[in-house]
Order: structure tokens, then sequence, then C-alpha cells
């Protein structure tokens, strides 16, 4: 028999923390049932205590999933303990997840604690924690650069103190795998109460060594991976999820373990953390990319026609790309609509949501020969946005442009129920129509971002662009998506604006602290 490799899903909380993916309560709850349909075993829904918008985001996860352990990260801070606790209280399978600095340089610069005192921080937090849960989770943040005497104390303790899940996180991505993967080996052998907990690793990808750092792990004993959809996370992002699954599921000569994974799920559940976040995928991303499957050199061809192990380690099916596919068009009617959707794990909840999403379609396919799951996936996103509290809507936008010629726009936004009209001018129709929005609502923003990305291919492809706005700290993105770039333009500048005018933005919820 086979060991059992713990997924450990942290796109809600790490890949979150990834700059310009903060996402809404509602689009949270979404990919968390697209996590359980992947079948993680572990849902990390965010950090409680970081803000009032992370506490009701887990609270929300945790009343909804019932088929995932649901967990809320903590510092080693009574405080931080509780308000995870509390969060989590409506979860049937709840884990808290708390941890400290260990490395020289935290303790020293950061922490500004003695040893002994980080030491006496994490099993107070542990003994805590089991207040709410018998499922603890102690990390030693940036053990891939402390001590190896230190972290075999201070993890010792914890598992006396009751932890039964240890995670060895390479913070800031700085191991290499045949070092990280002795530092695990050699924990798990000099620990003398080591078999009284599962050894986790979570690492960060700086130096593009996350899924290979955690392989190596997981090759000298650890049993859970920290890991994220589409390797989303700080900085470079942690190890892609689809990564470690597949190459444990692919190389099972190799590795001496499985997962409980629906890896079927895998395609759909990336399209939609890329769809939420903004962050498109690299055509060449390993699994989930465009051309993860795609073969367009000749011998290739030639070879895979013949027989498609030739040039194929994996089939494309089993992580849930569709060889064969039903076209979706302005002939199709309502039920290929449904079928199409349910398979992209949409449920509608209601026939008048089923009509209004079709009407949607209908709309779109007028505009477009083919519809794409790209397409659908964004139609739905969109949708979800719209039915939002708005404080700013658009009702029409008409721009011109011409040679020679100042780009001008003039928009119509419907505010309190009174419509009301502004024109800007700039160094294109964009420019020119985001200043004629921002002549009417004048949210004193900063842009920090605009983003185009091209959901499929072809001239009459939609374009999904992604807005950051900031204010005072506080930063926000908005989504749109329309066959016209100036629209979808304006329905992301209106979304941001939107979120920043109703909801308290998102500040970076750790103030520089990881694991």
């Amino acid at each position: 028999m086979k060991d059992k490799l713990i997924i450990f899903d942290t796109t809600l909380r790490d890949g979150e923390q990834s700059p310009g993916a903060s996402m809404t309560r509602d689009e949270k709850v979404r990919i968390a049932k697209a996590l359980q349909r992947l079948r993680v075993d572990v849902i990390e829904g965010g950090f409680p205590a970081a803000s009032p918008g992370d506490f009701e985001s887990v609270q929300a996860i945790a009343r909804t999933i019932k088929e995932c352990t649901i967990c809320g990260l903590a510092r080693a801070l009574d405080s931080d303990v509780d308000k995870a606790g509390e969060a989590l209280k409506p979860a049937e399978r709840r884990r808290i997840h708390t941890f400290i600095a260990t490395s020289p340089i935290h303790m020293e610069k950061k922490l500004q604690m003695e040893p002994e005192q980080v030491i006496e921080y994490a099993v107070r937090a542990v003994k805590r924690a089991l207040k709410y849960t018998d499922d603890v989770e102690f990390s030693p943040e940036d053990a891939g650069r402390s001590d190896e005497d230190f972290l075999c104390r201070i993890l010792e303790a914890v598992i006396d103190a009751g932890a039964r899940t240890l995670n060895i996180p390479d913070t800031v991505g700085y191991s290499v795998p045949a070092q990280f993967g002795n530092t695990i080996r050699n924990l798990i052998e000099r620990i003398p109460n080591s078999d009284k907990a599962v050894f986790s690793v979570h690492c960060h990808n700086d130096l593009g060594l996350a899924v290979a750092n955690s392989l190596s792990a997981v090759l000298n004993g650890a049993r859970q991976v920290e890991c994220t959809i589409n390797g989303l996370g700080e900085r470079a992002g942690n190890a892609s999820l689809e990564e470690v699954v597949m190459a444990v599921r692919t190389r099972k000569d190799v590795f001496a373990c499985s997962t409980g994974i629906d890896t079927r799920e895998i395609v759909n559940c990336s399209k939609l953390v890329s769809n939420i976040t903004g962050f498109p995928i690299q055509p060449n991303k390993a699994i989930v990319g465009a051309n993860a499957f795609a073969h367009e050199a000749g011998i290739h061809q030639d070879g895979v026609l013949k027989n498609r192990e030739t040039y194929e380690i994996m089939r494309a099916e089993d992580v849930g790309w569709k060889t064969n596919r039903m076209v979706l068009g302005k002939h199709s009617g309502r039920n290929a609509f449904r079928s199409r959707m349910n398979e992209l794990g949409v449920e509608f909840d209601t026939e008048e949501s089923l009509n209004q999403a079709f009407f949607r379609f209908k709309q779109l396919a007028d505009k477009k020969h083919e519809i794409f799951d790209e397409d659908l996936q964004a139609l739905i996103t969109e949708a979800a946005v719209e039915s939002e509290d708005e404080w700013a809507q658009l009702v029409s936008l008409k721009v011109s442009c011409e040679t020679g010629e100042v780009p001008e726009a003039r928009v119509v936004i419907c505010r309190n129920g009174e419509e009301i009209a502004g024109a800007g001018v700039g160094g294109g129709v964009v420019d020119a129509s985001i200043k004629a929005i921002e002549s009417i609502i004048d949210t004193g923003a900063s842009l920090q971002l605009y983003s185009v990305n091209n959901i499929t291919s072809g001239t009459d492809a939609q374009g999904e662009v992604t807005v950051r706005l900031e204010k005072g700290g506080k930063i926000v993105n908005g989504q749109g998506a329309d066959i016209d770039i100036v629209i979808a333009s304006a329905k992301a500048y209106l979304n941001a604006a939107n979120k920043l005018m109703l909801r308290v933005g998102r500040q970076h919820p750790q103030t520089g602290s990881d694991v």
C-alpha cells in the first residue's frame, strides 16, 4: 500500500498575497467549491486576524465546504489564534495553522526575540489552538535558512504540545532540492517524537525550484505538500499544485505515495483561478498551459498519430482537457449551454440564473462565431461582478479616434438612479475613456496596473482587462471582458472603482510575515 500524500491548498491565503490577486469573499467561496471538486485534502481559507474581510471569507468557506478540512492561519499570538478559532467554528473539519520565524535574521531583525522566547511563543500558540481543534499545524517561518539544531528543538517542543502537522517552509525560495530533501530526512530522523506528526513542506519559487524542492522533500519522508493552483503566490509564487500532483501520479515508479486528487478537475480549477485573479496562464505552463498538449512539429505530430505515448507522458483527458468538445455558437440551445457549464463546474441555483446566463451567452454568440470555454468562464465572472452592489454603472460609451486628432470619449454613468454625462481626451481611446469616467466619479485613486489579455485566439476574441487602483494604501482589482477592448477597459475601471468606494480595500495581511 502506498502512503497518502496530503494536498494542502493555499491559493486562497498565500496565493492571494500575490500582488494584485486580491479576491472578494464570494470569489473565494467559488474557488473553494472548485477545490472541493478537485478533492484537495486541506483548504487554507485565509488569515482571519489580518482583516475583517479575511475573517468573513474564512467563515463563509467554513460554512460552505463540507468535504475538505478548512484551515486558518495565525501568528503565534493569542489574539490571532482566537480569531482563527472563531472563524473556523462552522467547519465540520477545522485546522489552525500557527507560525513563528526561526531563522537567525528573522528572530534578530524582525521579531527581536531570543531563541528561547520563540520556542515559548510557539508552544503557547499550539496549546491555545488545541482549545478550538485537535488538528493543529505549526510552521517555523524561514526554516530554509534556520539552524537545524534549533529546528529540532522547537519542533520537538511543539509536538509535545500537541501539534500533529509540522510544516517546513522554504519561505524565501533559498533552498535547492538535494539540500532541502536532506534537511527533511534529518529532521525526521533526529527529532525523537517525529513519528507523532506528519511532515509538510511549503516552498516558494524565487529560484524556480519550488516544485523540485517539494518533490525532493516527498522523496525524503514529507507526506503533505502545501501548494497553489497555477503556482500563484507571493513574489515568484509557490509550488504549483498541478505539477506536484501530476509528477507523483506520472512517476509512480519513483514516489512511494499517491494523492486523492481528481485530476480531471485540474484544468477547470486553473482557468477559474486565472479568470478571477486576472493572472493569465502562460501558454507553455506545464499541465494547464494552452500548449501543454499541443504538437506542431511534423515529427511530433507523426509520432503522436502513430502512438500517443511517443511524445505524451500524460493523457490530456486525465487533467481536464477535452480532445473532443462540443462547439458552442449562436445556434446552440439552452441544454447544450447548461451541459457545458456543468462540465466546467458551474451550476445554476435557479432557472432564472440559468436564463440570465444563457441570454448573455446568446448576446456574445451574435458577436463572435465560436464560443470557447474561456469565454464561458469570463461570462460567469462578469455576471458575478455585475451582481455585486454597484456605486456607479456604465450606461453608454462613445469614442472618437482619427489619425492626427486627439482621441475623445463621451460616457454616461448612472449614480443613485441619476444618469450623468462626462467627457475626456487622452493619448488613446482607452486613456480618454478612463479620464471621462473619472470626470464623473472622481475617485482620486492612482492606476497601478492596466493589463489586457485575449481570452481566446482570433480577431473576434474577447479582451479581458484587469485594472488595479490604489488609494490611501488600499488596493483593489477590477475586471471587465468584452469583444470591444475599450468597453472592457471601462467595465474593469468601474468595477475597481465600485470596490474602492464600497469596500475596505485589501492591505497586505502579514506585513512582511509569510510561511
